[in-house]
């Protein structure tokens, strides 16, 4: 009877959230709608339409139309969509700097965004001095033993954070950081300074820096690194690098419309 139950409300959350969609829908295609066209268009009671745009008015996706008991889009959706422009905008904004940068450091240049619990590189550009011409360009790589992904979940939200260390963090070399205590330590050290590293944690002989990425309202959105073989790209040279890449990143952060706090 409890199963029975349970598979019921998920049941009803499901048809819930499927209704608010529609709503959003609709309100999308007609501009405005009152209670009763909503409740009209979604086949439901009009009691059920007023709590769907309720819900949907308090996460600001909804607002009425003056006292004249219609319902629009509201601003809520403009924050939503923002996010994913940003996303979609960070390649095409970064490839000059990633171009640039690639050519000064003569490594290779990739842009990655969160996807889950994996970094995606999005955009890469080779340098000059760069032996491996491998393509990582929507590849998923782990958060843990990449600098992007690093970047990414330091500067992720707190629960993204206590979610992804509580899993069990697969040891890919002796490097990598699999202790969660220890991750932790380092994603601190990362929003302090403002970049992130790794030396031989994805792959032996494999080396990288990153920096952080915003889109207009200030959000980490992706982050810039720089790769290169670990005899090259030598500890000694990480704080240069990363210099080059905050710049780079601020660069490509103002094209999105952030010009800093």
């Amino acid at each position: 009877m409890a199963e029975t139950t349970r598979a019921g409300g998920d049941a009803s959350q499901v048809q819930s959230v499927d209704r608010a969609l529609m709503v959003l829908d609709l309100l999308a295609r007609r501009g405005e709608l009152g209670v009763t066209e909503l409740a009209t268009e979604l086949a439901v009671h009009k009691s059920t339409a007023f709590r769907l745009v309720t819900a949907l008015e308090r996460r600001d996706l909804v607002q009425q139309v003056g006292d004249r008991g219609k319902y629009r889009l509201g601003l809520g959706v403009l924050r939503l969509a923002a996010a994913t422009t940003g996303r979609l905008e960070v390649s095409r904004e970064g490839r000059e700097v990633c171009e640039r940068l690639a050519h000064e450091l003569g490594e290779t240049v990739n842009i990655a965004i969160m996807d889950d619990d994996s970094a995606v590189n999005v955009l890469q550009e080779y340098g000059n001095a760069s032996v491996m011409t491998r393509n990582w360009i929507g590849r998923r790589t782990p958060l843990h033993a990449t600098s992007s992904g690093k970047v990414l979940l330091a500067f992720a939200d707190g629960s993204v954070r206590k979610h992804f260390l509580s899993m069990p963090l697969e040891p890919l070399t002796e490097n990598t950081l699999s202790d969660p205590d220890e991750l932790l330590t380092e994603l601190v050290e990362v929003t302090g300074r403002g970049w992130a590293s790794t030396y031989e944690e994805l792959e032996i002989g494999l080396t990288a820096v990153a920096a952080p990425v915003r889109d207009g309202s200030g959000q980490v959105i992706a982050a810039v690194s720089a790769s290169g073989p670990s005899f090259r790209l030598t500890r000694d040279r990480f704080e240069p690098v990363a210099a080059r890449l905050v710049d780079g990143a601020a660069e490509i952060s103002s094209r999105l419309g952030y010009f800093g706090a």
